[in-house]
């Protein structure tokens, strides 16, 4: 054969412009690298990883059916992928490789690596709408705040019709295919289905049912009013290509109109995109730098059983208590809590973004460094067209009013199962009037703590 594709964070077929153009160019295999050493150093959480490698088997039985033979190697980390490349290309005579490019710094080096071994990499943006560096102000410049990259990326988009390439026709014989032992996981993940059948299907109902009340919904988290899709972005299981084109189906001119409440949706694919183009623009974004550095010189706290207490949902704070334990359990936050967690690491305890970035990414099944290193520079005020530093979510008044009722309290924090709703957001008083035990108290006061960031930060 004279032509690869290489699977990455890109594990689709259909839609798959790389992978299409490959198998055209007469791909017959392809190849996935298990780099679960360089993973562990990345924080992925076991919970993504367990899912990823659920759906490489999927890919594999479906390649198969179309004739197409998935190889899996282990490669451990990084460092190892180039000679282990370049020797199944001379084994299987391949000339050229296929493959969705990686924005991250060590993604970039490994593909450098790869091409001074010899290898002709043929890459893609099949992660994006656009690519790094298309989207820039007049003089060429990346845009650090996100309104005019939006109005900018409306400017070139807005009147394109998305569509995705029809897989070819193939006059291939199916084939067996046993999934390898090193896709052996540990099935924590297998509430999320990988099957693309089940998730058409989810994507679909989305669109139809649920993307007008979006803004509406997005912000309650006893609600379902998220799509529930970025583990699979994350993973490249399905592709922002895609969901627009699902969407010009229901939607044709809403790129146009960016007032309708469907928008709102699209609006957070546009954040995912303006947060990659960042992180090529500034590469210091992947090595735990500011992006805005007259903030280096805040004094982060190093409290390590506050962190602790942070880390396992016991700041006395039931909304901020709420969210950890959903995240440790389920692997998954929703996106208003996460803003509420976030800034009560960095603000209410004064601990530094980058504890709390790690610890995301350990956890969670929709781990994206670029997103989540955006969400935490904005959260903790050192980012690009981040939250001002004076404003701190007050835990309290934030759960009063997206958790009115105490619903998701409840849920995850069953101390407080009895709480009557007026007064679960911060029930010290209520526990102690009725000698209710079994819920800590509060790790820090809020008033305190909030002057205290304030005058760290005026610094």
């Amino acid at each position: 054969m004279s032509a690869l594709f290489w699977f990455r964070r890109d594990l689709r077929i259909y839609g798959n412009e790389a992978l299409i153009e490959a198998v055209e160019n007469g791909a017959r295999d392809a190849l996935f690298l298990l780099c679960e050493q360089q993973w562990q150093q990345h924080n992925a959480a076991p919970v993504q990883v367990d899912l990823l490698k659920r759906r490489v088997v999927w890919l594999g039985h479906k390649l198969a059916e179309f004739g197409i033979r998935l190889h899996v190697l282990d490669a451990g980390d990084f460092t190892k992928v180039p000679a282990l490349l370049a020797q199944f290309c001379e084994k299987s005579e391949v000339q050229q490789v296929y493959a969705n490019r990686e924005y991250e710094v060590n993604e970039q080096a490994r593909d450098l690596a790869c091409q001074e071994a010899g290898i002709e990499l043929k890459l893609f943006d099949g992660d994006l709408i656009a690519p790094p560096g298309s989207v820039t102000t007049a003089s060429n410049e990346m845009y650090k705040v996100f309104t005019p990259f939006k109005k900018a990326w409306l400017k070139q988009y807005e009147q394109q019709h998305f569509y995705l390439p029809s897989w070819p026709e193939l006059d291939l014989e199916p084939q067996q295919w046993q999934a390898p032992e090193l896709l052996e996981g540990d099935a924590s993940s297998e509430k999320w289905p990988v099957d693309d059948e089940t998730l058409v299907k989810v994507v679909q109902t989305f669109i139809q049912d649920k993307m007008a009340d979006y803004k509406e919904h997005r912000d309650f988290p006893g609600v379902k009013g998220t799509s529930g899709l970025s583990p699979y972005l994350a993973l490249g299981i399905v592709s922002v290509k895609q969901l627009l084109a699902e969407i010009q189906l229901h939607f044709p001119e809403l790129l146009q109109m960016t007032s309708a409440p469907a928008f709102s949706w699209v609006n957070e694919l546009i954040w995912r995109e303006f947060y990659r183009h960042l992180i090529c623009a500034y590469p210091k974004l992947c090595k735990g730098f500011n992006f805005n550095e007259k903030y280096n010189d805040v004094r982060w706290r190093e409290d390590d059983a506050q962190f602790k207490a942070w880390c396992e949902g016991k700041t006395g704070y039931p909304i901020v208590d709420a969210a950890m334990r959903q995240l440790n359990q389920t692997g998954w936050m929703h996106n208003r809590l996460r803003m509420i967690v976030a800034s009560f690491l960095t603000k209410h305890l004064l601990i530094d973004w980058r504890k709390g970035e790690h610890y995301f990414m350990s956890k969670l099944i929709d781990g994206d460094l670029a997103s989540n290193n955006g969400g935490w520079q904005w959260a903790a005020s050192t980012g690009c067209d981040a939250q001002p530093y004076f404003r701190i979510f007050n835990p309290i008044s934030q759960s009063e009013k997206f958790d009115p009722q105490g619903d998701f309290i409840r849920k995850y924090v069953p101390e407080l199962s009895d709480v009557p709703a007026k007064s679960i957001h911060f029930p010290h008083d209520y526990l102690q009037a009725f000698a209710i035990e079994g819920y800590v108290d509060p790790i820090v006061d809020h008033k305190a703590a909030r002057e205290r960031a304030l005058t760290a930060f005026k610094v």
